[in-house]
């Protein structure tokens, strides 16, 4: 042991004396900083340094005998994700810094992508704030936690635009809208990262997955995606290219393929597009066994496969090993070279210096820290004030909310009483069962001031085998073996005993998130069997929904007077959502994604490009126009919308100009009252339309929008600035141009309610 300190020591020394020439804390300085280790280092210790295995079962004290540690001591790892706890990854770390070679760290990586043990809303959750500010400081409380407890790096944000609610990972992203999904992607990284990424505070993000894996056709999962680089370029590209000019460290490939190739394989998209066009110097790794998957896409064998991600851009394979077997082999015969092996090597060494790992390998795994601040009150109180802050209030008819804190309440469906599935999808490092269930936080709420009935009413799904599917990673759907009409009876039984029924139903946690497509997304019909014999009490109704996607709710819109969407709200759910119906915060979130009417209209959302034979503005149907026989073409919830317990009103648009030239700036402003009783927030959104180009354009498009808060019966005056680049876009050859001509400007609360004025830009 005492010989294994003094090489590490002699190991420090020596990297401290090798004085780069750069300047200290520039990306040049730790390629000089690394390409001192990599001038040490072996072939195998290159390509083990590519090799990114899962953790397994790793239990505390027992790392040296796990399956994973003779491989550390061989050089043949470069990072290990998914295990969790300070003491585990400093048993680990020590394996790696004590007993291989070179004594190179190990970084360590995990899913934390809406919280770490307190878990925020989960991501298009979220979204749904319009708050970049508590979107930030969600990520910067999941990297203090994840820090503590070792975790250096996370597969985090996922910045994937998608259209289509039946893709499962739609509750991972940001919605439809490429520049509110911009925006989040810099408030995560910044969180994530801060400012210095070698304070032990901080952690390395990952944008995913590069690229286009939002739009799979049939919104099936790991499917072929197919569009226009012109599609790319203007809507799907741009959240990865802000990630990427926030300075993001790493980035994970799609399972997709792009342009019939698939993107761990893609070297337009990873080396020319990613690094040549972007800019980016951070590395490239794949998601799980993306590398191995390509054999399935036709693409060759695991030695060709690899070869291939390699020479693509591609830096560290996950799980999959292809890298680790196969690249000396494919080296000796011609089909790679040495430089890119090095290339691949040099720039996870980059990020470990980055990450001040050589400095002080344990600086991530504090143990009395980890005590004090995972899952802290401080965290648990920001986390129930930002879920409350994402929930959309879709419909309140009467008034029925907010409820009053007195009579008799009851609280039915099968998310009413289940806190292991409060959090939602992804939340890995999350303890469950400390999460606060909707039936917990009421409770807490009402004291002594209100009954509460509660009665199951219903399970989550009819069929027990689909059911099975969904009740999975911990989050049991306690699925109830009575007679449906036994359920419903109760749950009628207490509704006619109450003043008010409150609803808790939609998904259950792991109905959305990965390989979680559903071809139905209206509410389970047994749901709906349930939600209809309450409505036939005669007694008020608010539907608590529960959704990782936009749903096909027109029965429920049309017949319930009040629905309130608050998605898988995280750890602090049953007491956020409480807080909302009471009127202790007034909701104010905003749909990030468009709610059809039914699975058929699907994709739908509001940037939409025009037809040769547009339905006219408020026609229902016209024969030779582009509309459905049996449903209008709109949505059911437009993107952008959400209610308010208050009424705000949008007057006296002004503009700057309305002839512009060249480079000047447009200046828009509005008037927002609050006519209300209530004070609350609103979310002012400006888009704009361009009415002639070289190429078909979207009919809007969002470009800008401010949150604010204001006291009943205040107005204020917002204002925005659009700059000629705002108008830009990729052309049919994916050149970024201008063009001058006629452009509309559109500002509302949402996409559908706006006032227009239109302005000359040449």
């Amino acid at each position: 042991m005492r010989n294994s300190i003094l090489f590490v020591l002699l190991l420090m020394v020596m990297l401290a004396c090798s004085k780069p020439t750069a300047e200290k804390g520039t990306n040049a300085y730790y390629i000089q900083k690394a390409d001192s280790v990599l001038a040490l280092m072996t072939l195998e210790e290159k390509i083990g340094q590519l090799n990114l295995p899962a953790a397994g079962d790793i239990t505390t004290g027992q790392a040296s005998n796990s399956n994973i540690a003779e491989k550390i001591r061989e050089g043949k790892v470069g990072g290990l994700f998914n295990l969790k706890s300070a003491e585990k990854i400093r048993d680990v770390q020590r394996i790696a810094v004590e007993e291989s070679r070179l004594k190179i760290p190990l970084i360590f990586g995990m899913d934390v992508i809406h919280g770490y043990e307190t878990i925020f809303p989960i991501p298009l959750g979220i979204a749904s704030s319009w708050d970049m500010e508590l979107i930030q400081k969600s990520a910067r409380i999941a990297a203090i936690e994840a820090s503590a407890d070792g975790i250096s790096w996370t597969f985090s944000p996922m910045t994937d635009v998608s259209r289509d609610p039946r893709w499962g990972r739609v509750s991972e992203g940001n919605g439809e809208d490429p520049f509110l999904g911009a925006a989040i992607a810099k408030a995560m990284i910044t969180g994530y990262q801060g400012d210095d990424l070698s304070l032990d505070n901080t952690i390395m993000a990952c944008v995913k997955h590069f690229a286009l894996y939002g739009a799979p056709e049939a919104g099936r999962d790991y499917h072929t995606v197919d569009m226009s680089r012109q599609r790319m370029f203007n809507e799907y590209f741009l959240p990865y290219k802000a990630a990427v000019e926030a300075g993001v460290g790493t980035v994970m490939t799609s399972f997709n393929d792009i342009d019939g190739i698939p993107a761990s394989a893609n070297q337009w998209l990873m080396t020319e597009v990613l690094r040549n066009q972007w800019g980016f110097d951070g590395f490239v790794v794949t998601d799980y066994t993306a590398i191995n998957e390509m054999i399935d896409h036709g693409l060759g064998d695991l030695q060709q496969v690899s070869a291939l991600a390699l020479k693509a851009g591609v830096d560290m394979d996950m799980v999959g090993e292809g890298f680790l077997t196969t690249l000396e082999k494919s080296l000796e015969e011609g089909k790679i070279t040495q430089k890119q092996i090095d290339d691949a090597a040099r720039r996870i060494l980059v990020a470990k210096f980055k990450l001040g790992l050589f400095e002080d390998p344990y600086r991530y795994a504090n143990v009395e820290k980890s005590k004090q601040v995972v899952f802290s009150q401080e965290h648990r109180n920001i986390a129930r004030e930002i879920a409350a802050q994402s929930f959309v209030l879709l419909k309140n008819d009467g008034n029925v909310l907010p409820l009053q804190k007195k009579g008799t309440i009851a609280l039915v469906g099968p998310m009413a009483d289940n806190r292991e599935n409060m959090t939602g999808t992804w939340s890995v490092a999350a303890n469950f069962e400390k999460s606060v269930s909707l039936k917990d936080g009421l409770e807490k709420a009402l004291g002594e001031k209100a009954r509460i009935i509660h009665a199951r009413g219903a399970n989550v799904v009819e069929d027990p085998e689909l059911e099975s599917r969904v009740s999975i990673f911990g989050k049991p759907t306690y699925r109830d073996e009575r007679p449906e009409a036994v359920m419903i009876q109760e749950a009628v039984a207490a509704a006619r005993n109450a003043d008010v029924i409150i609803a808790a139903m939609g998904e259950a946690a792991e109905m959305s998130g990965e390989a979680s497509s559903r071809t139905d997304i209206e509410l389970p019909a047994n749901q709906r069997r349930l939600l209809q014999a309450l409505k036939a009490t005669g007694k008020p109704i608010v539907l608590v929904l529960f959704t990782g996607r936009p749903l096909a709710i027109k029965w429920e819109a049309e017949n319930i007077p009040s629905i309130l969407n608050v998605w898988f709200a995280g750890s602090e759910a049953g007491d956020a959502i409480s807080d909302v119906l009471f009127g202790d915060v007034n909701p104010s979130g905003k749909l990030p994604a468009t709610f059809p009417q039914n699975v058929g209209q699907v994709p739908i959302y509001y940037n939409q490009k025009n037809t040769g034979r547009p339905l006219p503005e408020g026609e229902w149907f016209q024969k030779f126009r582009s509309n459905y026989l049996d449903v209008s073409n709109d949505p059911l919830y437009p993107f952008g919308f959400g209610l308010s317990y208050t009424e705000f009103n949008y007057s006296n648009l002004q503009i700057s100009s309305n002839s512009l030239k060249g480079d000047q700036s447009l200046i828009i402003s509005i008037e927002i009252s609050n006519d209300g009783k209530y004070d609350g927030a609103e979310v002012v959104q400006l888009y704009i339309r361009d009415l002639v180009a070289s190429i078909t354009r979207p009919v809007k498009e969002l470009k800008a929008f401010e949150k604010l808060f204001l006291k009943s019966g205040e107005k204020k005056k917002v204002e925005f600035e659009l700059k000629q680049k705002d108008l830009m876009f990729y052309d049919q050859d994916a050149k970024f141009v201008w063009e001058p001509g006629e452009f509309e400007i559109m500002v509302g609360g949402n996409s559908r309610d706006l006032i227009k004025t239109k302005i000359d830009w040449n």
